[in-house]
């Protein structure tokens, strides 16, 4: 995926790290980013696509997900911090990007010169930011409203949110974006998930429709994330806001079949694997308890092979105790012992049936000959979401941004 001419610039931080003494790392494919966009995009239709970037891109890198998701097809972005839209901005990134909380009133003064665009749902939150646009002078500041429509965790109270939009619409350096809200249960399986999610629905329809009887409409709407743009479509609206679909992860199995099945059979491609190396392998003997608490031992004399990853760079030190696998040579293979900061040990079978080396390429998430391991297994087996499992990655693995397995044409 060439991108030639002008465009943003990835600055050091940002890339591929060319000196690494440790064999450990995670592969970013640029190509999978892009490709779920555009089923999403598709998907959408005519509903714009909004890419949640925050948290560094899910733990995947956030420039390259812009990067990726803006060539999809994506025309917004969305961050958590003020500080994470200004490390975009200041990559070049000149797309829209929404702040999917309120800042905190001394940020609002970085939000506005970076052409951040705003959430807010508190009077306190609205006054600062007045206060920042008319000392500025500014030009109207699209400014989007927040509606709690159930998830309880921030938003206005929908009886306040008249009032709220009104003194939007009444500043002089302020102008009504968009209203919006957030879907609590839009994944969940079961009915009484489906009839909350309604409810969500028809809450969020009333406040828009106070608003509009009151002579104040948002131009924009929008509520769905990822798992409510694929399983609602009446929550698409305007505008979609997708972030663990676009690292390839649907948010359930059962919404993955959805996705197939509403674009006629176009699945999500996973974005990242992370991958480490073989650096010693040991013959032991039968009841021989690898690492610390001597927790299991081997039923038979076998091959142990070490490998520089640990729970300092986001292995769950409990993947061990819930049947933890990874992959060498293509052949599944548990975990011989618990997950130390910096080091796992492996259980590579009997001495002598199945060779393993020092070098050999580990993998713990991703393809490997015809097996794969997903973020999605890792959750299941340890009781948490992918969403976890990936942003749980440390900074101390590098980020290998691909395209489609090739070195970047960065």
């Amino acid at each position: 995926m060439p991108r030639k001419g002008p465009g943003p610039s990835v600055p050091a931080g940002w890339g591929v790290v060319a000196d690494r003494w440790r064999p450990a790392w995670a592969d970013i494919d640029i190509d999978a980013v892009g490709h779920n966009a555009r089923v999403l995009s598709a998907l959408a239709s005519p509903a714009a696509l909004c890419a949640v970037v925050k948290a560094d891109g899910y733990g995947h890198g956030a420039l390259h997900a812009a990067l990726g998701a803006l060539e999809g097809g994506a025309t917004w972005l969305a961050v958590a911090l003020v500080e994470e839209g200004v490390a975009l901005r200041e990559a070049g990134i000149e797309a829209p990007i929404l702040l999917l909380s309120e800042p905190p009133a001394e940020a609002m003064a970085e939000a506005v010169a970076r052409r951040l665009v705003p959430t807010v749902y508190t009077g306190g939150g609205l006054a600062a930011l007045g206060r920042v646009v008319a000392d500025g002078g500014f030009s109207p500041i699209e400014t989007h409203l927040k509606v709690d429509t159930g998830m309880h965790r921030v938003g206005a109270d929908p009886p306040d949110a008249l009032g709220l939009a009104e003194n939007i619409a009444d500043h002089p350096h302020l102008a009504l974006g968009a209203l919006w809200t957030h879907l609590a249960v839009a994944d969940g399986p079961g009915q009484v998930d489906r009839e909350f999610t309604a409810a969500q629905l028809d809450r969020f329809d009333a406040v828009a429709a106070t608003l509009a009887s009151a002579g104040t409409r948002a131009p924009m709407v929008h509520v769905a994330n990822s798992a409510g743009a694929i399983a609602y479509p009446e929550a698409r609206r305007d505008m979609v806001r997708c972030g663990i679909a676009l690292y390839g992860v649907a948010p359930t199995p059962a919404l993955d079949e959805a996705l197939a099945g509403a674009t006629g059979g176009q699945r999500l491609r996973p974005v990242l694997s992370l991958r480490t190396r073989v650096t010693y392998v040991r013959d032991l003997d039968a009841g021989a308890r690898p690492s610390y608490g001597r927790r299991r031992p081997l039923a038979i004399r076998s091959t142990v092979a070490t490998a520089p990853i640990g729970y300092a760079d986001g292995v769950p030190r409990r993947l061990f105790d819930e049947g933890g696998e990874v992959l060498i040579r293509g052949i599944r293979r548990p975990l011989a012992g618990v997950v130390t900061m910096d080091q796992i040990v492996i259980d590579c079978g009997p001495v002598g049936t199945d060779p393993v080396e020092v070098g050999d390429e580990v993998v713990l998430l991703g393809r490997q000959g015809e097996e794969d391991i997903t973020a999605t297994e890792w959750a299941d087996l340890l009781g948490t979401i992918p969403y976890e499992v990936l942003c749980d990655i440390g900074p101390r693995v590098p980020r290998l941004v691909t395209e489609g397995g090739r070195p970047p044409s960065i």
